[in-house]
């Protein structure tokens, strides 16, 4: 009979001991609405971890968004730059402030916001840029800066995908206005839901914690100058945060082996010319958030890749839909890059429980999966 093996996700959390333990010591404090010693503890390690002064905690990584959007002043009639090669929430957090997204191809090179022509698409609306580290990897934030300066932008980071990813020995998240992270169950560190704002600057750090609680006085109970949000993120999900920020290194340590593995097991169907492996810029330092794979032939559809990998016990994700594409955003108007990356782009199982077996076997399948 044939060995039946175990099927493998696309990603799985990691959680442990340390995590049920403070979820425990949460539960018996008594403290598990927004108000507890882990919220705050939480937010002063995750900023540590990532080189800034502020972090808010927030319910998601979208109201994170929404948060820093506000917070720079983002209104009705706006325009905002958004890659069109990004999950919806991106788009959506602008829209929630009135404002207008207007999209931006990708980058061949990187999968990521595209520099050039970035000028072209500011107007006298214009004020914000929204760059999405992809995947895990940062995008080219000095040419998105130099932009941003010229114009008077404000630069917000959609990091949700690349905690701990670098940009020339940087961090991302602390490289524009504000950082924006996303700890969804499938993140490289996750709280289930939540999410978190980062920034040095002390005035806009306090403007985000004003917003994210309705709004209210923190001096004068139950007094509200302005409309606020409630965004907030319980103690009980900051406990699980706690310990998973500690364990941030060693998650990385085993994305990035993990995206070795593959760039190695994977070689041959690159040399051949069947797939284009996931790129890593020489100024940057990806997180593989998502381990990907560009299929670089036609004699098999992507959907019917999928399919023989889902038979032979692999899942996989397609690339996001460009946004411009979707119902509630579509707009005559072609970005070509990022739709063939779209179109031909698989990600690939990339959990943090995920062994070089299991790797060998992905590789295997998706070989098999290439024939015609």
């Amino acid at each position: 009979m044939p060995v039946v093996h175990p099927f493998i996700p696309v990603s799985e959390p990691e959680l442990g001991d340390e995590e049920l333990a403070n979820v425990v010591s949460a539960v018996r404090s008594g403290w598990i609405s927004s108000l507890g010693e882990f919220v705050v503890e939480f937010e002063r390690e995750f900023a540590a971890y990532c080189g800034a002064r502020h972090g808010i905690a927030t319910s998601n990584g979208t109201t994170a968004l929404h948060l820093a959007l506000v917070s720079a002043g983002i209104g009705p009639g706006d325009e905002v730059l958004v890659p069109t090669l990004t999950f919806i929430a991106t788009a959506n957090a602008v829209r929630y402030c009135g404002a207008v997204p207007v999209f931006v191809d990708a980058e061949p090179d990187t999968w990521t916001m595209t520099t050039a022509g970035l000028d072209s698409r500011v107007t006298s609306r214009t004020r914000a840029i929204i760059p999405v580290h992809l995947y895990g990897h940062p995008c080219d934030m000095d040419a998105i800066t130099v932009v941003a300066r010229r114009h008077g932008l404000a630069v917000i980071e959609d990091a949700a995908e690349a905690h701990g990813a670098e940009y020339r020995g940087r961090r991302v998240g602390t490289l524009g206005t504000v950082g924006c992270f996303s700890f969804y169950g499938n993140k490289i560190m996750t709280t289930g839901e939540g999410g978190m704002c980062v920034t040095d600057d002390p005035l806009l750090a306090e403007r985000l914690r004003l917003l994210r609680d309705h709004g209210m006085d923190p001096k004068r109970h139950y007094w509200h100058d302005i409309v606020g949000y409630n965004y907030r993120m319980t103690n009980l999900q900051a406990a699980i945060g706690v310990a998973q920020v500690k364990k941030l290194p060693g998650f990385l340590e085993k994305k990035r082996r993990l995206g070795a593995w593959y760039a190695e097991l994977l070689a041959p169907l690159a040399a051949a010319g069947r797939i284009v492996m996931q790129p890593e810029a020489p100024w940057a330092k990806s997180v593989f958030w998502m381990c990907s794979v560009l299929l670089a032939e036609a004699r098999v559809s992507r959907d019917e890749v999928r399919a023989r990998l889902h038979d032979r016990g692999v899942d996989t994700r397609p690339f996001f839909h460009p946004v411009h594409l979707l119902p509630p955003y579509e707009r005559r108007e072609r970005l070509a890059v990022a739709e063939d990356l779209g179109g031909r782009g698989l990600n690939l199982p990339s959990g943090l429980g995920l062994d070089r077996s299991h790797i060998e076997r992905v590789a295997k399948a998706l070989t098999e999966a290439l024939d015609p």
